[in-house]
């Protein structure tokens, strides 16, 4: 495969007219170099996350991204001008999961990740459309323990990612609640698999059993006929 494969895959692909693209929003870097559409109304969520490589990256307090299919945006220009980083190995090799950036101004453009991409929200140009606006609403804070600035916005803050971690002060009850069904449901499904698989471990058993004994049994039939053999042979020698 080439190094310039890339740009012909999603989210690197550029759109022609016949390919009915749907342009809902209009997004730009700094310095205009980079430009994309955007085709779908509302982001299939949206997060802060607080977590300290999101600070030092964005040299902020923390992240606000929303979450996108790749096929959902169209870049217009730039798309060869961006630059790629790998924050796990510190490398600017193109390795899902990465963040791109513009390789001029160096605005963060976006995060590729194996399956989904994350667009910042800042850089679409809302024109002070404030229903486009409630669209990007983020849902909650993600790596809240490691905030360094408090936002009592009652949403749920989840110490690491959501939904796999703890819920943190300042959520709101019926996000406890939530999180309380789904442990619950959970276990009960645990449980539900575990007798499920002591059932099982007990016919194993009993079927291991059965034929230990019939093994048992069988050999001392074996034994048995053998004995009555043996004294024909020796009064045929005789």
């Amino acid at each position: 495969m080439s190094d310039d494969a890339w740009k012909a895959r999603a989210p690197y692909q550029i759109h022609d007219s016949g390919d009915h693209f749907d342009a809902r929003y209009e997004a730009s870097c700094h310095c205009g170099r980079v430009a994309y559409q955007v085709s779908r109304e509302k982001p299939l969520d949206a997060k802060y996350c607080h977590c300290t490589t999101c600070q030092a990256l964005h040299g902020a307090p923390f992240q606000w991204a929303a979450i996108f299919h790749k096929e959902d945006i169209n870049f217009t220009k730039g798309h060869h001008d961006l630059v790629w980083y790998d924050s796990g190995e510190k490398t600017t090799r193109h390795k899902l999961p990465c963040k791109i950036t513009c390789s001029y101004c160096r605005s963060p453009i976006m995060d590729e990740g194996r399956n989904m991409i994350l667009l910042y929200p800042t850089l679409i140009h809302f024109k002070g459309n404030k229903a486009d606006m409630k669209n990007f609403e983020p849902s909650c804070h993600m790596f809240y323990s490691q905030r360094v600035v408090d936002i009592p916005d009652g949403k749920p803050k989840w110490t690491k990612l959501n939904d796999k971690s703890e819920l943190m002060a300042d959520s709101p009850p019926e996000a406890y609640e939530k999180l309380r069904k789904e442990q619950q449901e959970q276990r009960e499904q645990e449980e539900k698999e575990g007798q499920g698989n002591g059932e099982e471990e007990k016919e194993e058993k009993e079927e291991k059993e059965e034929k230990d004994k019939k093994d048992k049994r069988d050999k001392t039939e074996g034994e048995e006929e053998e004995k009555t053999k043996e004294p024909a042979e020796k009064r045929q020698k005789r």
